[in-house]
């Protein structure tokens, strides 16, 4: 009996053990990011190019082409997925594996990035809503407002998995949606690869516009100006959408994703000329929204995460990673990312990103 009572106690007293070390292990994970940083300025002699994650060599950058300058992470492109459900013939960021973080370390890795500055959160594809039909999605843009309280989350989307019902479920937390559109000639769109099966881009881009207003998201519209549609005049139906912003790419070529033997696109065949960009930009002068991003202002000056949280480096023509954030803290992994702060800036990468702050006449 005395052997039966003493049992008991033990296992009472290893269960509260058990409790106290569970949530020292939280605490311990929560202060995981600002250790490893500590950790990688004292080992010092860790290579920046042992370890791989899906098949691509982390921390590729050379020591002498990392600047001693700090990068500030005012505005992160977060691609946390490469699936898409559109084959766009040019696109740069494709479907090389089908790896998604965990919500909770994708959570972890948002933090991180607040703590080291980051004021605006752009999460992009792959398409964003194919992951567990947006629920993830929105899961990441609810947090960031609510609970990081940034000024400006935004997402990138070709715009054919959205429904109402996420609107009602989390538009509130989304500043800007930016849909992806082309071209206004659905043949035009079906040569590039923007569409999928007998759903009309452009009906749905209209369906979205409206939704956007009614669930108060301020509107945007990226176009990547092509082979295909550099002579087409866009001004009438841009004017009657009422874009808060309508972003113009020109077409660019990144080696690996949409250029060379191991890339899944070739998008050789829908490069323009910088004399051909400029004509499509003068003849869509009038409208004040746009806003234009050739190559060269393009390439450099975007802050971009893969699906590993590790920023990719497009200095030279592809995407070289650096080691993730997560593994390593933004201070270090950024050093790697080949960020052109200067160009960001000259670009109007800052702008009025809340809408709280765009008054907007919904």
């Amino acid at each position: 009996m005395w052997l039966l009572t003493l049992t008991g106690f033990a296992e009472k007293l290893l269960y509260v053990f058990s409790l106290q070390l569970t949530s020292l292990w939280k605490i311990l994970i929560h202060l995981y990011s600002s250790l490893g940083t500590l950790l990688w300025s004292a080992g010092g002699k860790r290579s920046q190019h042992g370890k791989k994650r899906g098949g691509i060599k982390e921390g590729t950058a050379r020591e002498d082409d990392v600047s001693g300058h700090s990068v500030n992470p005012v505005s992160v492109n977060y691609h946390f997925t490469r699936q898409c459900n559109y084959k766009c013939g040019f696109c740069f960021h494709t479907a090389k594996t089908s790896f998604v973080l965990p919500l909770e370390e994708a959570k972890r890795g948002l933090l991180m990035l607040k703590e080291a500055g980051m004021e605006k959160i752009n999460f992009s594809g792959g398409e964003p809503f194919l992951h567990d039909r947006g629920e993830f999605l929105g899961k990441l843009v609810k947090f960031c407002k609510k609970d990081l309280k940034l000024p400006s989350v935004s997402i990138v989307s070709n715009g054919s998995l959205i429904r109402e019902r996420w609107f009602k479920d989390y538009g509130e937390y989304l500043d800007i949606l930016a849909i992806s559109c082309d071209s206004f000639d659905e043949q035009i769109n079906a040569l590039i690869g923007r569409g999928q099966g007998k759903k009309n881009h452009v009906e749905n881009l209209w369906k979205l516009r409206r939704w956007c207003a009614d669930y108060k998201v301020a509107f945007k519209i990226n176009s990547v100006i092509n082979r295909f549609n550099m002579e087409e005049d866009m001004n009438e139906q841009i004017q009657s959408l009422n874009p808060v912003r309508w972003k113009v790419f020109q077409c660019l070529i990144i080696e690996g994703e949409n250029a060379g033997q191991e890339a899944l696109r070739e998008a050789e065949r829908f490069v323009i000329s910088d004399e051909d960009f400029e004509k499509f930009l003068d003849r869509h002068k009038g409208i004040s929204c746009l806003v234009p991003e050739s190559n060269k202002k393009m390439k450099d000056s975007y802050l971009i995460l893969d699906e590993y949280m590790r920023f990719l480096d497009c200095t030279r023509g592809r995407k070289d990673p650096s080691k993730s954030i997560l593994d390593v803290g933004v201070e270090e992994a950024i050093k790697f990312s080949g960020f052109d702060e200067k160009m960001f800036f000259k670009r109007g990468g800052k702008y009025v990103w809340s809408k709280a702050d765009l008054k907007l006449d919904w």
